[in-house]
């Protein structure tokens, strides 16, 4: 006989503990929405439980997932903002710090990222992780230096042109 196994295990999830403010305020925010939610699931499940049977109570089974949902996700929120570290704002600019925005020059382009944390990575908006290629080189650097980062088929050179 085959043991079941769970796709998906919160606990085996690592996130990083580094989030802006803003970011900590938005799961806050989320935590508070899923909170009010939780007493109008709970009593949907008992509403249905009246119902009989749970076996065949399609309904009474949805809402059990959804109130299961609710309820991960709430200790998912309280995990990480339990462990969660705010990123400090450096106002030194002379060289490349967690948080700060760094423009780049690289191939005749201009190019800005912010380095954050893992959970807030969004390379299309020009936010990357401090644990990338090019945001591990990035920091400490100053301005004027230039990073070397290979890529699949070729290795691009990033000249640091400005820190905010």
């Amino acid at each position: 006989m085959q043991v079941p196994t769970r796709r998906y295990d919160a606990k085996a999830k690592a996130t990083d503990p580094l989030i802006t403010q803003q970011k900590f305020d938005e799961l806050n925010n989320n935590l508070e929405k899923l909170q009010k939610k939780l007493p109008n699931a709970m009593s949907e499940v008992s509403r249905l439980a009246e119902m009989g049977d749970f076996s065949e109570n399609a309904a009474y089974q949805m809402a059990k997932g959804r109130l299961r949902g609710i309820h991960r996700r709430i200790q998912e929120i309280e995990t990480q903002l339990k462990h969660s570290a705010i990123i400090e704002a450096k106002q030194n600019t002379d060289s490349v710090h967690l948080g700060q925005k760094v423009t780049v020059k690289s191939d005749g382009q201009t190019k800005t990222f912010q380095i954050l944390g893992q959970t807030e990575t969004n390379p299309s908006a020009g936010i990357i992780s401090r644990y990338s290629p090019l945001g591990t080189l990035l920091l400490g650097k100053k301005i004027g230096d230039i990073v070397e980062v290979q890529s699949e088929n070729k290795l691009i050179k990033y000249q640091i042109v400005s820190i905010d």
